[in-house]
């Protein structure tokens, strides 16, 4: 218990010393001892390295989980060492919706058959979200998250016990300092006019007293500053190994760019497939003769659609349209942008190419699926799939 004690009392000591000699550097009355250059520039390199690596790392957990709540139940799982429960995401819930729909609507109608067909596609775009989530998480946030609760609190601890060690000698270069001023004070004032020698054996004593003192700070400085030094080392190796870690991040990185081009790349393609399918189910968004529908239950107007030849009848060969022969309406054609290149079957047909503008119109009796399209001199049948009407 003595012992305890006595080294709490030499723990408070040392703590009301560095206390004091921070508030005096800081008043600017005490002076402290400064880091090389190099050693500057690693401390602020890893104070970069920590704050931006925050920063993406909560980021990145925004982009992969919106949802705030879902990101707490994630953080406390992983805080009681649990496994994280597996969570439907939002695209393979909304296909699930779709295809339930589908059947209560009916399944052999036409707008069944297209929940049915974009349900399906929304399921394998959510498949591919969890997967790009599952692959980040391990590949990208792990790394980060690691640096974060390893490496940088190991620094920051030993950057800590640098301070102190700075400190402690600090503390001793002021003590020495003070030391040695006083004795140089007691050797030059003794009293040799005194006719009693008491007061000259006194300050003799002094004296003495102080050249003792003055070698005790002097012992405390050395071993101060070889606590300083090896303590600064041991800092230094582990700020220079941030160069080791932006090499492990980068790698990450490059793995997280790798899986984000595969998850859009995988959403490319399904949607182009789904578009493509979607191309086989009668259209509604082309206007045409025999669209009839039901009369709109609000007052708001009807959506625009393409301009019908009304007055013109479609020249036929053997049963098929022949565009060459069709005249374009007065007015109200529309523009349209082609989204992929089309090769033309035959010679009704136009070809297309990626990101060009055409004129575009529709013909009484046409199948839905078709618009007649013209580029310049140019005219023949286009897919309606293949295009985005402007308005």
């Amino acid at each position: 218990m003595d012992f305890n004690v006595k080294k709490l009392a030499s723990d408070a000591g040392v703590f009301f010393t560095r206390a004091v000699q921070f508030t005096e550097e800081k008043l600017g009355q005490a002076e402290k001892t400064e880091l090389d250059a190099h050693f500057e520039n690693l401390l602020s390199r890893a104070d970069i390295t920590k704050n931006w690596t925050e920063k993406i790392l909560r980021q990145t957990e925004v982009l992969l989980q919106p949802n705030p709540s879902a990101r707490v139940e994630e953080f406390l799982y992983e805080k009681l060492e649990r496994k994280i429960p597996s969570r439907v995401t939002n695209g393979e819930l909304l296909g699930q919706y779709m295809t339930e729909a589908a059947s209560d609507f009916g399944a052999s109608s036409p707008y069944g058959q297209t929940l049915i067909k974009v349900g399906e596609t929304q399921k394998r775009l959510g498949i591919a979200e969890r997967d790009f989530i599952h692959s980040s998480s391990i590949n990208f946030l792990t790394p980060l998250r690691n640096f974060l609760e390893g490496d940088w609190r190991t620094i920051s601890k030993e950057r800590r016990i640098l301070q102190n060690r700075r400190l402690d000698l600090d503390a001793c270069k002021a003590r020495l300092k003070k030391a040695k001023a006083a004795e140089a004070k007691a050797a030059a004032l003794p009293d040799f006019q005194e006719t009693r020698p008491r007061n000259y054996v006194l300050s003799a004593s002094a004296s003495a007293l102080w050249s003792d003192e003055v070698d005790k700070a002097e012992h405390e400085l050395r071993v101060a500053q070889t606590e300083f030094d090896r303590q600064a080392e041991v800092t230094r190796l582990l700020l220079e190994g941030i160069s080791s870690t932006h090499v492990n991040h980068l790698r990450c990185l490059h793995e997280f760019a790798e899986a984000q081009a595969t998850y859009y790349a995988q959403c490319y393609q399904y949607m182009v497939d789904l578009q493509k399918q979607l191309g086989r189910f009668p259209s509604t968004f082309v206007g045409n003769a025999e669209a009839a529908a039901s009369p709109p239950l609000s007052a708001s107007p009807p959506a625009a659609t393409l301009p019908l030849l009304q007055a013109v009848s479609p020249n036929t060969v053997d049963g098929t349209l022949n565009p060459a022969d069709v005249k374009p309406p007065a007015s109200g054609t529309r523009k349209a942008k082609v989204l992929y290149d089309y090769e033309a079957a035959d010679s009704t047909e136009l070809g297309l190419r990626a990101d060009e503008l055409i004129t575009v119109y529709s013909l009484p009796g046409m199948d839905p699926d078709w618009l007649i399209g013209e580029r310049g001199n140019q005219k023949g049948k286009v897919p309606v799939t293949y295009l985005e009407l402007l308005s």
